[in-house]
């Protein structure tokens, strides 16, 4: 295989696109992005490797072999991603059984931390208040000290 930019650019274009889909909520929508961001990456592992050569043959000339690491690089990356195609199959359809959908829910620790991020204003003044003063928002109202 001859490098070349038209498979760079392609190997490009499929990790973009792989990445845009792996943002999204829905389980089949991230394993199109996992599968294309995949064959992007094993693509420009192949360009990256040079021109194809001879196998590494005893007699045959140095310049004239290929380097066969990459070919194996690339064959580990299409076993790997045929299993984590067959995880994220398996998870879609667990999901799609008990929900109705596929689509990824928000995690409740993610939006605590989201809505204390929000309501933070210390970034504008930082006051240091005593333990006292200070709100207790880890314990559900609950000090821990034994008069409570």
């Amino acid at each position: 295989m001859t490098p070349s930019l038209a498979l760079a650019v392609a190997g490009g274009v499929l990790i973009a696109t792989g990445t845009y889909l792996l943002l999204e909520r829905s389980l089949m929508r991230i394993l199109a992005g996992v599968m294309l961001a995949g064959n992007g990456v094993n693509l420009l592992f192949l360009v990256a490797a040079g021109p194809a050569g001879l196998g590494p043959i005893v007699g045959t000339p140095e310049d004239e072999i290929s380097d066969p690491l990459p070919q194996a690089m690339v064959l580990t990356a299409i076993v790997i991603s045929l299993a984590t195609s067959a995880f994220l199959l398996a998870m879609s359809y667990r999901s799609f059984q008990l929900e109705g959908h596929d689509e990824v829910a928000d995690d409740v620790e993610d939006a605590i931390v989201r809505r204390r991020a929000e309501a933070d204003l210390s970034s504008e003044a930082y006051v240091e208040l005593t333990p006292e003063e200070q709100p207790d928002t880890e314990s559900g109202g609950r000090s821990g000290r034994a008069d409570d």
